[in-house]
C-alpha cells in the first residue's frame, strides 16, 4: 500500500509498474518508480554527482566518475536485478520530467533485517521533502516484505545532514567493533 505523504493535498496513484506520482510545487510531475534495466548508468551519475559535491572532490565530475568506476565503488548497480530484486529488495528512482533526480534501494542483509542503500538526491532538490518521500516508500516496502529492522552505513563527517535526517526519523547508531573515527557509522531503525 502506497502512502499519501501530503495529508490529502496530493494524491499518490498506484500503477502496476510501481509509479508514485505527486506534483511539484512549481510545475511538472515528480515520480517514484522501480528502476528500469537500462537506467543503471543514469542512476550512478546521480550518485556520483551528489557525492562529488558532498565530498568536495577537487577533480572534475568526469575525472571523479572515471576514478571511482575504476575502483568498482558502485559495482552493485552493474547487476541491480541480482543485487536488489533477487535479494529481497527493490531499487527505486525518483524522476522530474523524465530525468532521474534521486535513487534509493533496499536489499536483504539477513533474516528479517534489510539494508538501506544508495539513497542520494540531487542537491538542488534538497529541502523539498523529496528524500523523505523516497525513504518512506522504501520503508513501506521493507515493512510489507516482513523486515523487522533496517540498517544503513553513512559517513558522519561529510554527510552530517544525512545523519541528522536519519536520526530525526528514528534511526540510531549501532556500535561497530574496532571501528576507527574515520570510518562510516552504522545506523538502524526498528520497523
Amino acid at each position: 500500500m502506497l502512502n499519501d505523504y501530503n495529508a490529502g493535498r496530493v494524491k499518490l496513484k498506484y500503477v502496476p509498474a510501481l509509479y508514485i506520482h505527486f506534483l511539484k510545487e512549481e510545475s511538472g510531475m515528480i515520480n517514484i518508480r522501480q528502476i528500469k534495466p537500462d537506467e543503471a548508468v543514469a542512476a550512478k551519475r546521480v550518485i556520483y554527482r551528489v557525492a562529488h559535491e558532498i565530498f568536495k572532490d577537487q577533480r572534475t565530475l568526469e575525472e571523479s566518475i572515471t576514478y571511482h568506476e575504476s575502483r568498482g565503488e558502485l559495482e552493485d548497480l552493474d547487476n541491480i536485478q541480482k543485487n536488489y530484486f533477487e535479494n529481497g529488495g527493490i531499487f527505486l528512482v525518483m524522476e522530474d520530467e523524465s530525468q532521474i533526480i534521486c535513487t534509493g534501494a533496499i536489499r536483504q542483509l539477513e533474516d528479517k533485517v534489510c539494508e538501506l542503500k544508495r539513497l542520494w538526491l540531487l542537491t538542488e532538490y534538497h529541502g523539498q521533502k523529496l528524500g523523505y518521500r523516497m525513504l518512506q516508500e522504501l520503508l513501506s516496502f521493507a515493512r510489507e516484505k516482513g523486515y523487522e529492522r533496517i540498517r544503513l552505513e553513512t559517513d558522519p563527517v561529510f554527510q552530517k545532514r544525512a545523519v541528522h535526517f536519519y536520526k530525526q526519523l528514528g534511526f540510531y547508531e549501532v556500535p561497530i567493533p574496532n571501528a576507527t573515527s574515520d570510518e562510516d557509522i552504522l545506523m538502524e531503525l526498528s520497523l
